[in-house]
């Protein structure tokens, strides 16, 4: 008869201070070593947009609430990840504050996106990750990238008024696969909002160069920027809130405002905001996360 293991396992809202907000992960904490393979059928099983695995590496203490040093991977509901910023900083919020973890500041080593950082504050309650810089460094032209600009074509059919006259820029982020496409300053944020999910952009050959579509604007008011995040290749109709989308976007507002310090907001249906801070070599971003269900799975 095979063994039955049993991992706590968690589903937090990320860049939220209430429930039923930002964007969901799951935070499943190995106690045991399990196959990448299983690890996939368990976020098959959630059903989220990622599931996060952490276990401990320090030897001593080598538990969840004495550990600074983790391992940690991110799987959607069809593939492995080489990075997650909602499920980090969901998984962080599970070490400190159900696992009562008292350090100020935890690692995690991961197989595709070097160390990562998570620091909290006391104070408030929010944690910054420090995460690697993805610019957007390939301009992308519809001459001499035409099946990448059939994606910006498809992306355009969401939103009945826009034209192609409304894409002042296309850049894209080879290490992260991200196209990043950058729309008119006359276009607000309640037209972004109404851009219809655009389905139809897994059914053209890229040629694997586009993993995901970042549609972004500049904010006149309260935020710097605006966005949405599109993944289907991955399993991720759309994401609601993205922090791997966010190391792509902050670095290209960067170059076009001038400024290293921004306050953005991923524009989805359940939304959320983001504070950031571009570095030399890395982005600070920061957020709150609310864990909205406790428990274990069997298998």
């Amino acid at each position: 008869m095979a063994s039955i293991k049993t991992f706590p396992i968690f589903i937090v809202d990320a860049f939220s201070t209430q429930a039923f907000a930002g964007n969901p992960a799951a935070v499943c904490l190995l106690e045991g070593p399990i196959t990448d393979e299983v690890k996939q059928k368990i976020a098959a099983e959630m059903n989220l947009s990622e599931t996060a695995f952490v276990w401990p590496l320090d030897e001593s203490p080598k538990t969840f609430a004495g550990s600074k040093r983790f391992s940690l991977q991110w799987f959607t509901p069809t593939t492995e990840v080489p990075l997650c910023g909602h499920a980090t900083l969901a998984t962080s919020a599970v070490l400190f504050f159900v696992q009562g973890n008292n350090n100020q500041t935890l690692e995690f080593e991961t197989k595709f996106s070097g160390l990562l950082k998570a620091t909290r504050s006391f104070k408030t309650e929010s944690i910054e990750m420090q995460l690697p810089l993805n610019p957007p460094n390939r301009s992308v032209s519809k001459n001499d990238e035409k099946a990448v600009w059939q994606v910006v074509q498809e992306v355009l059919k969401g939103q009945s008024k826009w034209t192609q006259e409304d894409v002042k820029e296309v850049k894209l982020s080879p290490v992260t696969k991200k196209l990043l496409i950058r729309l008119s300053d006359r276009i607000c944020q309640t037209d972004l909002e109404a851009l219809e999910r655009p389905d139809g952009i897994t059914s053209i050959d890229t040629g694997d160069r586009v993993r995901g579509v970042i549609v972004t604007v500049k904010s006149p008011e309260k935020y710097d920027f605006l966005s949405r995040y599109f993944a289907p290749w991955v399993g991720i109709p759309e994401d609601p809130v993205t922090g791997s989308a966010h190391t792509v976007l902050a670095p290209y507002w960067a170059g076009e405002l001038g400024k290293k310090d921004f306050f953005a907001r991923q524009c989805s249906k359940r939304g959320g905001e983001v504070t950031l801070r571009v570095e030399d070599d890395f982005l600070r971003i920061s957020g709150n996360a609310t864990i909205v269900l406790k428990g274990a799975i069997t298998f």
